[in-house]
């Protein structure tokens, strides 16, 4: 009879263990995550960035991105990251309750505050904290909810940006083909180059030999006005480093109308007409060179690197006959 009872007992333990494990696996899984409605990507009119108190704002006017009220323009690449990163936002687990938003990089100084508009209408406002171990989720919360949950994806850094950091650097653009003269000024000389125009291609006649080349065929494809040679590399490098030319940061408390004499400036003309003056450097110690150019408004800092590769001289210097040389040559004269 004892052992009877026993076996009730340990049963009703088993019981009321299992009812207990269902139970609180059910708490813990049972919770519904916030339905976020989603919002295209091109329907988004402005963005508010706020780290630390910094409040940065971007706004849409004719399809491009400005930031602030001075209307800077936005890097393209960064914007439309920016813009996937809210359109894809997507929760998919909760991931805490405590309000203990500093393991997360969710308190007020660590966290990133995002807002985004549609037209006048408030449409997304989230914190961002750090990514997940995994480096798949980012901890968000959202605005007016305490807790704290997985966003699927690695995009915090598409907003860590500051002002300057997001600034359009493009500071010239062109299309090389399209250039035809090019006009170098340094230390108060200037240089004309002109690009000669490709020749048309001919048939040989029948009876030509083969191999035969034409005189016009190995003239170079950049000449100078005064007719010394031109080295074509150079003035290939510089035509592409000119191209598409990203400056390194602007320079914001001076208007570029503020430089002057510059050491060196391109003139270069095609359908359009571009120029880039580079000046001298406030501090020989500087490692960027103070510019300006026709596709900015704005004053900006060029890369000793770019500037190397922007001041080459493309006259090509006839090598001089070493001393030996010289001799046999002057010998040669008086034998004949």
């Amino acid at each position: 009879m004892k052992i009877k009872k026993e076996y009730i007992i340990l049963a009703l333990v088993i019981v009321a263990l299992s009812v207990y494990l269902v139970m609180r696996t059910s708490d813990r899984t049972q919770y519904e995550l916030p339905d976020i409605p989603r919002l295209e990507a091109k329907e988004i009119s402005k963005l508010e960035i706020t780290r630390d108190k910094v409040v940065m704002a971007i706004h849409k006017k004719d399809e491009k991105w400005y930031i602030g009220p001075n209307e800077y323009p936005a890097d393209a690449s960064k914007i439309k990251n920016m813009l996937n990163a809210i359109e894809n936002l997507t929760l998919t687990a909760l991931v805490s309750e405590s309000k203990n938003y500093n393991l997360y990089d969710l308190d007020a100084e660590k966290k990133i505050n995002v807002k985004a508009w549609q037209a006048d209408k408030l449409e997304r406002d989230v914190d961002l904290g750090k990514t997940a171990s995994s480096f798949r989720h980012t901890f968000v919360k959202l605005a007016g909810d305490e807790r704290v949950y997985h966003a699927r994806g690695n995009f915090r850094n598409n907003f860590d940006y500051t002002e300057d950091v997001l600034r359009d650097k493009l500071v010239l653009a062109l299309n090389t083909a399209d250039i035809q003269q090019i006009q170098i000024t340094r230390d108060q000389q200037s240089l004309t180059l002109n690009k000669r125009q490709a020749p048309v291609e001919v048939k040989a006649e029948a009876d030509a030999k083969q191999g035969e080349t034409t005189q016009e065929a190995d003239q170079p494809l950049w000449q100078s006005a005064d007719g010394r040679p031109v080295g074509e590399a150079v003035v290939e490098q510089i035509l592409n480093t000119a191209a598409r030319l990203q400056c390194e940061k602007f320079i914001n408390d001076r208007r570029k109308d503020e430089f002057t004499s510059p050491l060196y400036t391109l003139q270069m003309k095609g359908a359009q007409e571009y120029s880039l003056s580079i000046f001298a450097k406030t501090d020989e110690k500087d490692t960027n060179y103070p510019s300006v150019s026709s596709g900015s408004n704005y004053a900006f800092l060029l890369s000793d690197s770019q500037v190397d590769r922007l001041m080459k001289d493309p006259i090509i210097t006839p090598a001089q006959p070493e001393a030996g040389e010289a001799e046999s040559e002057t010998e040669d004269t008086k034998s004949d």
